[in-house]
C-alpha cells in the first residue's frame, strides 16, 4: 500500500490509492489548462532553441485543443534564446544586457511557437506581462479579459514576463510563480509544470538515491516546503521553492497542479492518461472568491504583522484582525497596502490590505480600539484589516 506522510484527506474519502486515483480523473476533466514551459527545456546551452523539443510539445497541445481544450503557455526561454544572437556565450548578468537578451530572444521565441502550431493549423498570440499588471486591479482585469478573448477566438495565448522592461519592483522574477498568476487570471482547471526533475521528493534525488518520489499533495505545510532545495538549473531561475509558492496560489484559486519532467515521453498527454505522473498538488477544498484571490496571489505584501495566538483563532473563524492582537510590526507600508499575517512561530496565515501606516500602527499595536483617538489624535478604523479585505492563506 502507498504510504504518503505528505497526504492528509482532500474532498473525497477511501484508501490513499482512491484517493490518487480519483483525483487523477478529476485532472483528466480539466477542459482550461496553463503550461509552464522552463528555460532548461526550450534551449540547450549557447546554442538558443531546442526547436525539435518545442515541435513534439506543440503536437501534443494540439491534440489537446482538437479534444475541445483551451491552452495557454506561459514560456521562459526569451532571454537564453538572445544571448547568442548578440554574441556572449553565457547568460549575462547586467540588467542592460539581460534586457537586450530578452529583447532579441522574444522575436525568436514567438517565431517558433507561431511556426510549430501553425503546422497544426494554429496560431498564437503573445502577451507580456510584469506584476504591476497584476498588482493593479483595474490593469489585472484588462489581463483576464485579453487572455480570455484569445481562448474564445481559439488563439493559444504565450505569456511571458516582460524581461525589456523589467527591474526589481516589478518584476514576478520567476515563471513559476507568473503561470499561477495566469491560472487564476483564465480560471484555468489545471496548472502543469514541465521541468528537469520528475516531481517532489522527501529528499533531494540528486545528493540522496534513497530519495522517494511523492505522488501526491493535499495541502503545501511548512514541513513539505522543508522539502524545497534550490534551482538546479544553469539557465533557469525557479527552483523548487518557487514551484511549491505556485502550487499554493494555485491551490487558493482551486486549481490543482501537477509538477512533471518535461524531457519524459509526451509529458504533457501522460498527465490526462489517468495515470499518475509527477506529483499532483490539490486544491484547497474552499477556494477564495475572485477579488480575495486577486489580493492572495497578485498584490504585492509591503510588510507583516505578526500575531498573538488569540488572533491567530479569531482569523481562522473569519474575524477581522483587531490592533490588540498584534505583537509586531514589519516594513514600511500604507493605508490600503497589503501585508501578510504571521502567526507566533512565523507562518504567514493570511494576507489583506491594511488599514493604517506603519506609523501609526506600531503605535496601536497591542492596543483597544477605543484607546486610538489618544493615542493617534483622531478615531480611525476599529480593524487593522477588515475581513472583508483579508485571504486566509494557511488552514489551521
Amino acid at each position: 500500500m502507498m504510504t504518503n506522510p505528505w497526504m492528509k484527506e482532500w474532498n473525497v474519502s477511501g484508501s490513499p490509492e482512491s484517493i490518487l486515483h480519483r483525483s487523477w480523473q478529476t485532472v483528466c476533466a480539466a477542459r482550461t489548462l496553463v503550461v509552464k514551459i522552463g528555460s532548461n527545456l526550450l534551449t540547450t546551452p549557447g546554442n538558443g532553441l531546442n526547436g525539435e523539443w518545442i515541435a513534439a510539445r506543440a503536437m501534443e497541445m494540439a491534440q489537446l485543443i482538437r479534444e475541445g481544450r483551451r491552452v495557454v503557455i506561459v514560456t521562459s526561454g526569451a532571454v537564453a534564446a538572445g544571448y547568442p544572437r548578440l554574441g556572449l556565450t553565457t547568460r549575462p548578468r547586467l540588467l542592460r544586457e539581460k534586457q537586450a537578451a530578452a529583447a532579441a530572444g522574444q522575436a525568436i521565441l514567438m517565431g517558433c511557437y507561431e511556426t510549430v502550431f501553425s503546422a497544426h493549423g494554429i496560431h498564437t498570440a503573445q502577451i507580456l506581462l510584469t506584476r504591476d499588471d497584476v498588482e493593479h486591479r483595474r490593469r489585472y482585469l484588462n489581463a483576464r479579459d485579453t487572455l480570455k478573448t484569445l481562448l474564445d477566438f481559439g488563439l493559444v495565448p504565450i505569456v511571458n514576463e516582460n524581461d525589456t522592461v523589467m527591474v526589481e519592483q516589478i518584476k514576478f522574477g520567476d515563471n513559476d510563480t507568473l503561470s499561477a498568476n495566469v491560472a487564476d487570471l483564465v480560471g484555468a482547471d489545471l496548472l502543469i509544470l514541465l521541468s528537469d526533475v520528475d516531481g517532489l521528493f522527501d529528499a533531494d534525488p540528486r545528493h540522496n538515491p534513497m530519495a522517494r518520489p511523492i505522488p501526491l499533495v493535499a495541502e503545501v505545510t511548512p514541513e513539505v516546503e522543508q522539502l524545497a532545495g534550490g534551482s538546479g538549473s544553469a539557465v533557469g531561475l525557479g527552483g523548487m521553492v518557487t514551484k511549491l509558492k505556485a502550487a499554493k496560489m494555485a491551490s487558493l484559486s482551486g486549481c490543482p497542479m501537477v509538477l512533471t519532467n518535461g524531457f519524459s515521453n509526451q509529458p504533457i498527454l501522460s498527465v490526462f492518461s489517468g495515470q499518475p505522473v509527477g506529483t499532483l498538488f490539490l486544491p484547497t477544498t474552499s477556494p477564495l472568491n475572485a477579488h480575495k484571490r486577486w489580493l492572495a496571489n497578485s498584490r504585492l505584501a509591503r510588510g507583516e504583522l505578526t500575531l498573538d495566538a488569540g488572533a491567530v483563532a479569531a482569523l481562522h473563524k473569519g474575524k477581522s484582525l483587531l490592533a490588540r492582537g498584534i505583537v509586531a510590526v514589519e516594513g514600511d507600508f500604507d493605508r490600503g497596502d497589503a501585508v501578510f499575517c504571521l502567526d507566533p512561530e512565523g507562518v504567514r496565515i493570511a494576507k489583506g490590505q491594511v488599514n493604517y501606516p506603519t506609523t501609526d500602527l506600531k503605535k496601536i499595536a497591542g492596543h483597544h480600539s477605543n484607546d486610538f483617538e489618544a493615542i493617534l489624535g483622531f478615531l480611525g478604523d476599529p480593524e487593522v484589516i477588515h475581513r472583508d479585505r483579508m485571504a486566509i492563506i494557511t488552514t489551521p
